[in-house]
């Protein structure tokens, strides 16, 4: 399922052949279609549009190149139309500077003014910028620091994730700038600009990740290859999120799933995804056994949303052995079975054990993501019982300094970090193929604990995305 965050569906371009263009891009995949409007005439036409179609959903707003003919009273009529059972966002919204930057007061003024409607609506917002990113950063953030009630509503409690406020839309900024929003509570989308050559939009996405952001056609604009030049339209989706998938190393389907879920969450459309207890990534099922972990790391959202990749993994029971095979039904069809969930698996490390011989005994290949507390955990050296049944071990290192290692995992540094070195170094005696990771924030020092990884323990260390 994809969902066209981005779409003018209203335009001119669309007359003609309007039903034909859902009906094709309904076929292609696409469930759900947000349509923002520029000005009031447009809010209405989007507005009409999602009464028409259960599929639709409105934005209202006035872009910022009509800030010339915005009046008070078109003000009134905007935040009137936010009351609409289908609109769920104000936008699109933003500052434009490529054209002319003289008005650029203006603009802003109006920016404001619409941020004040989304904040007394309680509405996320939908942003446009040209040429403008700094100021327009500048504003969200003055207004997020100013009305931290704005969409508090909707917080997931004790996330890492601030509750989300608003899009970027059509992103044009680097990787660092879209972290930065996203801490502010801000995510940023991609149409077509991510197929062409001479923009930067490829190259952010495969820093960035997948794991926050919308994909947008921004039709009848910006056609992506192969379809540069021509009418854009919704059905093209498909093809925006292929690229993006490129740009991650990851499926389509991954990309659908997570870019859906984002769109999903951020307009508060379809319905909650349940809790699963396998999960499908790339080529490989993960086995999210248990919510329960022996730490409590500041990176990790187990006791928050617990979202990977658009699955939701905060199950209310934990499953067993039997029906995780059953969800498995057939190893072979996987590169490889990995337990790994928002919990420890070595927490239920009999059902670990039993599941991983199953796999192996039907020709599958299996992996363990733990963070190396399995012996403390249950009280014994467990990785003699690792021989045979597992092909490769995933440890979370995560520092090369006990004191910090503990501030981190939120426990006892030094009794656990030395207790994670020990079962790396026992692994590897048991399991063929032995790795440690850190996470990539700015509190750790990662360089540090690859060559700790590597001297030390005598195992590679790979560095894990942080949000």
């Amino acid at each position: 399922m994809f969902i066209d965050s981005h779409t003018h569906l209203f335009y001119p371009d669309f007359n003609d052949d309007r039903e034909e263009v859902i009906r094709r891009a309904i076929d292609a995949g696409v469930k759900y279609f947000v349509v923002p409007g520029t000005n009031l005439e447009t809010s209405r036409e989007a507005i009409q549009l999602a009464e028409r179609y259960g599929s639709v959903y409105a934005c209202v707003g006035v872009h910022p190149l009509d800030c010339s003919s915005v009046t008070e009273a078109g003000l009134q009529e905007v935040e009137a139309l936010t009351s609409h059972p289908k609109v769920v966002a104000v936008g699109e919204i933003g500052l434009d500077y490529y054209y002319d930057a003289s008005n650029a007061g203006l603009q802003r003024e109006l920016f404001k003014r619409q941020l004040e409607i989304a904040v007394r609506k309680d509405l996320p917002i939908v942003i446009h910028t040209r040429n403008a990113m700094d100021d327009a950063i500048r504003i969200v953030e003055e207004y997020v620091a100013a009305h931290p009630q704005w969409r508090r509503q909707f917080a997931i409690p004790n996330s890492r994730l601030p509750v989300w406020k608003g899009v970027f839309h059509c992103f044009s900024g680097d990787a660092a700038t879209a972290y930065r929003l996203l801490h502010s509570g801000f995510i940023v989308s991609f149409p077509g600009i991510v197929t062409f050559k001479k923009n930067s939009a490829f190259d952010t996405v495969a820093t960035f990740g997948y794991d926050h952001i919308m994909v947008e056609t921004d039709a009848p604009f910006l056609a992506p290859v192969p379809h540069r030049g021509k009418r854009n339209e919704p059905s093209n989706i498909p093809v925006i999120a292929q690229k993006i998938a490129e740009a991650c190393h990851a499926s389509i389907d991954d990309v659908a799933r997570t870019t859906s879920f984002n769109a999903k969450k951020l307009f508060r459309i379809g319905e909650p995804e349940p809790p699963v207890f396998t999960y499908k990534l790339g080529d490989a099922l993960y086995l999210n056994l248990t919510i329960r972990c022996d730490a409590d790391c500041v990176f990790c959202d187990r006791k928050g949303e617990a979202v990977v990749k658009g699955y939701n993994l905060k199950i209310t029971r934990e499953p067993s052995v039997r029906e995780i095979i059953e969800e498995i039904h057939d190893p072979t069809r996987y590169s490889e079975i990995v337990f790994c969930g928002y919990g420890e698996p070595t927490i239920r490390f009999d059902a670990v054990k039993e599941i991983a011989a199953w796999v192996k005994s039907k020709g599958g290949r299996t992996r363990l993501n733990t963070d190396g507390h399995g012996n403390i955990i249950n009280k014994r050296n467990i990785a003699p019982e690792l021989r045979g049944i597992l092909d490769s071990v995933s440890i979370s290192l995560n520092s090369a300094d006990p004191e910090e290692y503990g501030r981190l995992m939120r426990l006892n540094g030094k009794k656990h970090h030395q207790a994670t070195v020990d079962f790396g170094r026992e692994a590897k005696r048991f399991v063929p193929e032995v790795v440690m990771t850190v996470v990539g924030m700015d509190e750790v020092e990662v360089e540090k604990a690859k060559k700790f990884a590597e001297e030390e323990i005598g195992v590679p260390c790979r560095v894990r995305q942080y949000f």
